[in-house]
Parts: C-alpha cells; structure tokens; sequence
C-alpha cells in the first residue's frame, strides 16, 4: 500500500502538522466562531451533571510513569478551562481555552494514539480531560460541534470502567479539537480540578432543567470474525421529564464495532455463527 505523505518520514509527519495547524487556523478565522472565554471564579448556582475520573490507571502494557506525567499535565491544564462561561451563541473549544501543551510550559511525555499505535508524546493523556468534558456535556441539551474518537479501535482492557466504551474522545492540537456550541437561551459553565487521584468535573447552569439525560449500553458484546475479535453495541441517550418519569425522546449517539488490539483469551466471546 502506498503511503500517505505524512507517514515517509518523521520530517513529513511534521510538515502535515504544521499544515494542519495552518488550515485551523485559517479556518477558525474565517468562520470567526464566538469562543467561549470568559472565566469567573463564582460557580452558577444549579448543578446539572457532575463526575470524577481516576487519574492513574492501569492501561494495558503502557508504563505507569505516563500515568504520573498525565497527572502533570492535567494540573497544567485544568485552570485553564475552570470556571469558563459558555454564554448562548457561545462555542467551547478546549485548545483555544488551553493552548498548545509545549514542554517550555511544563507539559510532559504522556500517552498517545498514533496511526493506531500506543506511543508517548509531550501533552499526551489529556483525552482523559475532554472525556470528562464529553460525558457531561452528553448530560445536556448542548451542541457537540466537534468529537474525534478512535473509531474501530478497543486498545484497552477495561479497568474500572464508569462511562460507556466508544464515548471517548481523540485531541491533537489544535485541529483534532472538541468542541460545543450554546444553542439554548441561558449560560452555562464548566467546574473542573484535580486532586492527588482523581480528575473532577461539575457542569453548572443559570437554571434548572426540567428534564435529565440517561445513557447506556445495549447489545454489548465481544464476537470472532475471521480478522479477530471485536467490541458490538449500541449507546442510547433518553430524555426523561422529572416531574412524570417518562422518556421524552431516545435517540442512539454511537454504534460500536472495535477490533480488539489487546489479549482477548479473558473475554467471553460470542461463537461466529452469532455475528453474522
């Protein structure tokens, strides 16, 4: 197979990105979107969502000294997007909000997806941060503008799972983003910091909402086809009234279908006559 140009030489990979940074760049300013960039150190008062992400976890082969330098990272990077107020008309970017994560800022070799490979790069493991963000902005009715996410792809065992597998994120800077816009009529603000273990998040509003968000997995299943093993299912989002309980509308956001890249000799996997 021929390869892409980005994939010759380390000297192409970097002329792809600082192209692509370039378009980014060009784009964003023709488009002119409205960021979000106001930060006050006053929390709104209604709390909407809230969750916690254990910092240090155990991700397959990869050296746990990553997982100290993600730490590292994720305290550089959390004042920066803390307290923001994302006003309606408002979009959210994590990289305008954060910046470039350079190790001349203090940023450390964390871990990376490269064409589907585990490696280590300065900045890495902050996907763990926008996860975070992407689960609890699923909990509202705000817009998901941008969300990359390592499609095909199940590189990890579970270990402690909360949130649903194939509601991760991918982020590169700056032209692999996440993003969302306020397309409601009130503002809405982000709440995060770390402790000594975990990476915590609040998403608060002007008011309370009069309906919540439910989201799970249905169908999950790990199947054989002749070129491996793969990670089935679907991620449904309700919408449920408060006040009676009943589903306002469902809609299905993700249909997983991963190749699994770890030992699966630990899975109960399904026969290949059930996969077709």
């Amino acid at each position: 197979m021929r390869k892409l140009f980005c994939e010759i030489s380390p000297l192409t990979y970097r002329i792809s990105v600082c192209k692509c940074r370039l378009l980014r760049h060009i784009r964003d300013a023709w488009m002119h979107p409205h960021f979000a960039r106001e930060q006050c150190a006053e929390p709104l008062p209604v709390l909407i969502y809230k969750h916690t992400s254990l910092i240090r976890r155990k991700l397959g082969n990869t050296q746990m000294d990553l997982q100290e330098n993600k730490a590292v990272n994720l305290a550089l990077s959390t004042p920066h997007v803390n307290g923001v107020l994302i006003r309606p008309g408002e979009t959210f970017s994590f990289w305008h909000l954060v910046g470039n994560p350079t190790a001349a800022k203090g940023y450390r070799e964390g871990v990376t997806i490269n064409n589907w490979r585990v490696e280590s790069g300065i900045g890495g493991g902050m996907c763990q941060f926008t996860n975070l963000l992407h689960w609890m902005i699923l909990h509202t009715p705000l817009t998901i503008t941008e969300h990359h996410h390592h499609d095909g792809l199940d590189l990890f065992p579970d270990f402690g799972r909360q949130v649903p597998f194939g509601t991760g994120t991918s982020i590169l800077y700056n032209y692999v983003d996440y993003r969302f816009k306020n397309e409601t009529d009130m503002t809405w603000q982000i709440v995060v910091y770390v402790t000594d273990t975990h990476l915590c998040g609040e998403l608060r509003a002007e008011r309370a909402l009069p309906f919540k968000y439910h989201i799970q997995t249905e169908n999950e299943r790990f199947v054989r086809t002749a070129d491996g093993v793969y990670r089935k299912g679907e991620i449904y989002r309700s919408r449920i009234d408060k006040r009676t309980g009943n589903v306002l509308d469902r809609e299905l956001i993700k249909a997983n279908h991963a190749k699994v890249m770890y030992d699966s000799s630990g899975l109960t996997i399904a026969e290949e006559a059930e996969c077709s």
